[in-house]
């Protein structure tokens, strides 16, 4: 695996090393030791998978809150996404900043999300599948987010949003003097 620092203090975009012969291709995902090399949580928690019918369907920005923060490592394993993470850590250099990344099912790259970030995306695709290892279980109390659109972080976000739920959509505005992660 290739691990790529990102602008964003601490994440990492993964990439796999693939192997090609006349059967097809052969990559690994997932290497305790690789991970550990880097100080990296390996803690694996649970394990969940997104489906997203339409194109444009937007999730997030979702996060845990203390003393329930998650580590994620997502993956798209059908389609493609549009990957975006937060860093919402306020003793971080990166703080309230946000980097995108496309995944796809061809290019089978990855993404590290560290405790204290916001994480969401949209399809690029329909019918995207999202796969997720997580750190810490679902804590359904201690689940936060903040809006697709608050200006406090100014996302771009590449399609037409057409599917999105009611609470993504309502989400407060993110509050420097209420943060709370």
């Amino acid at each position: 695996m290739i691990f790529q620092p990102t602008q964003l203090d601490d994440a990492w975009l993964i990439e796999p090393e693939c192997h090609h012969d006349s059967r097809g291709s052969f990559a690994r995902t997932w290497c305790r030791d690789e991970f550990a090399a880097l100080n990296l949580d390996i803690e694996t928690a649970q394990e969940s998978v997104s489906y997203n019918r339409k194109r444009g369907t937007l999730r997030g920005m979702h996060f845990q809150c203390a003393p329930y923060q998650e580590t994620k490592i997502v993956r798209c394993i059908q389609g493609a996404i549009w990957d975006v993470i937060i860093d919402l850590r306020p003793e971080s250099s990166t703080f309230l900043r946000w980097e995108a990344f496309e995944l796809t099912a061809e290019n089978m790259a990855a993404v590290y999300v560290p405790k204290g970030f916001a994480h969401g995306f949209q399809s690029l695709t329909d019918h995207a599948k999202v796969s997720y290892k997580i750190s810490t279980a679902y804590v359904p109390d201690a689940g936060r987010g903040y809006r697709f659109d608050d200006p406090a972080f100014g996302i771009t976000w590449p399609e037409p949003i057409t599917q999105i739920s009611e609470r993504d959509r309502e989400w407060a505005d993110f509050r420097r003097e209420v943060a709370a992660i």
